[in-house]
């Protein structure tokens, strides 16, 4: 292929992962003007967030194994055409209900063109050094766009309605799939690779069971017994999916991949980088408008460094990696992430350097962890396993996006609604325990002092649930950077005794 053609491929591919991964955190500077106008629930606002990382995540290896059957092409071209349409319908949506549903259709054409734009890029680029750069500008729009989605939301709230940030999409959609149909390379399927949807269900169905059971739990008053009934459908699912794919001759998911470290540690690390950036980035969105009172915009220019740092390192680490350990620069890329949100949580008042610091090196960190993850993954699979390689690196992703909501999500709700102390004379107000938004909304209805003081009890509880968040997030990174770490030292040692 002419060298110009393999990287306008690149760009185009660019350009559509980009709106895939931007979706993911868009609404979260809009989630009070969202608030605000639909009337949501704190269920419903976790809802529109998670369900479309929940839905992406259980139609990857589906939809990935699609793309090595049809062709990466027509189903890449198939999903932006759905991702655009339901744009549209999330733009307009008049109640919660329909922005959720629209969601899941957004989640859909995610999904179709996902596992193609990483197998585009496997199949494309020949010359292992020029393909470690490729994968590198891959890893900085994933992480960056992500990172930049907050920014993005906040700008145009700061012109426009809230649907504006879905119909942004749909010219950028226009554009990509004429670019994408006229210049994309096309390259036959293999017809005889079958294409499991039962099983693609099947895993979707445990996601959402135990995703729910751990929403549930999170609640200041939880059903036990809806979550266990949750948690076990999710299992069942879970042990019906792991059954089919060990009986078929070509699973949706080669489970023997696993047994390859380099394969597992880069799976693992993505999933745990994207569940601290993905919740830490909502819970500190949500920080900056509601508890210092900052307009959607200036809240996403305040994580400016965060995408602008993650943007840098990502082809940067991809120029360096095939002459380094990769082990070590996975490992070592976690660590520099903990550490850059452990600083975050030092300084998250303090002066602005430091905060702009501190988010600099979160997002070095993190667009390092995403291209080694990625070429890890990539590099270690055969070129005719490239869909489901990266259906299981994106599975990763996207796993981790809907744990990271969840979780830290549910740790940020249940520390402030236990830390939550309102006065006797504010009367009984049971929305105010369940989220800021509604503990504002309430205290502008009441007068003078007392309205003011259940402001500040309010904005005080979700400091200390916002703390609690930063400190999870820094754990896990940490954490998880020396699990591998002395996984790397045993696996050596290991050799070395044979």
């Amino acid at each position: 292929m002419h060298a110009f053609k393999k990287w306008l491929t690149l760009a185009i591919i660019s350009s559509a992962l980009f709106l895939i991964v931007v979706d993911m955190t868009v609404l979260y500077t809009a989630l009070p003007a969202l608030t605000r106008e639909l009337h949501a629930s704190a269920s419903q606002k976790l809802w529109m967030i998670n369900i479309y990382s929940l839905v992406v995540c259980g139609l990857l290896p589906g939809l990935g194994t699609l793309g090595d059957r049809l062709g990466h092409k027509p189903v890449f071209l198939g999903g932006l055409a759905v991702f655009g349409a339901a744009s549209l319908g999330a733009a307009f949506a008049p109640t919660p209900a329909a922005l959720i549903g629209a969601r899941i259709v957004l989640a859909v054409g995610a999904a179709m063109m996902m596992p193609a734009t990483l197998s585009l890029i496997r199949l494309t680029f020949a010359d292992q050094r020029e393909r470690s750069f490729a994968i590198g500008v891959w890893a900085a729009i994933a992480s960056g766009g992500a990172a930049f989605g907050p920014i993005l939301g906040g700008f145009l709230l700061e012109h426009y309605w809230w649907g504006s940030v879905f119909l942004i999409n749909v010219p950028i959609v226009l554009l990509t799939l004429l670019a994408a149909a006229l210049l994309l390379p096309r390259r036959a399927g293999q017809n005889s690779q079958p294409w499991d949807l039962a099983g693609s269900l099947h895993i979707m169905l445990a996601l959402l069971g135990g995703v729910y059971a751990i929403k549930e739990l999170g609640k200041a008053a939880p059903s036990y017994a809806v979550a266990a009934a949750a948690l076990a459908t999710g299992a069942v699912f879970a042990v019906l999916f792991v059954r089919r794919q060990r009986k078929r001759p070509a699973p949706l998911i080669d489970f023997t991949l696993f047994r390859a470290l380099p394969f597992s540690s880069a799976v693992a690390a993505a999933m745990v980088a994207s569940a601290a950036l993905i919740g830490m980035e909502l819970a500190l969105s949500q920080h900056l408008q509601l508890v210092r009172a900052m307009s959607p915009l200036d809240a996403g220019l305040m994580l400016l460094p965060l995408p602008l740092a993650s943007v840098f390192a990502g082809p940067l680490t991809g120029l360096i990696l095939p002459h380094a350990d990769k082990a070590m620069v996975l490992w070592a890329s976690l660590l520099v992430s903990g550490l850059g949100m452990a600083a975050y949580l030092l300084w998250h008042d303090a002066a602005l350097p430091a905060q702009i610091a501190s988010l600099a090196v979160l997002g070095l960190g993190l667009g390092a962890v995403m291209t080694t993850a990625s070429s890890a993954v990539m590099l270690n699979v055969a070129p005719q396993q490239a869909g489901m390689a990266a259906s299981i690196e994106e599975v990763a992703y996207e796993l981790g996006a809907v744990l990271g909501v969840t979780i830290l999500g549910t740790i940020m709700s249940a520390v402030y609604g236990a830390s939550l102390l309102l006065p006797a004379a504010a009367g009984a107000l049971p929305d105010a325990y369940d989220t800021l938004d509604a503990a504002l909304l309430a205290a502008g209805q009441l007068s003078g002092k007392l309205g003011i003081e259940v402001a500040q009890l309010a904005r005080a509880a979700f400091d200390r649930a916002f703390v609690a968040v930063l400190a999870t997030a820094a754990s896990m990174l940490l954490l998880t950077a020396l699990a591998l770490r002395q996984l790397q030292r045993a696996g050596r040692a290991l050799l070395a005794a044979k």
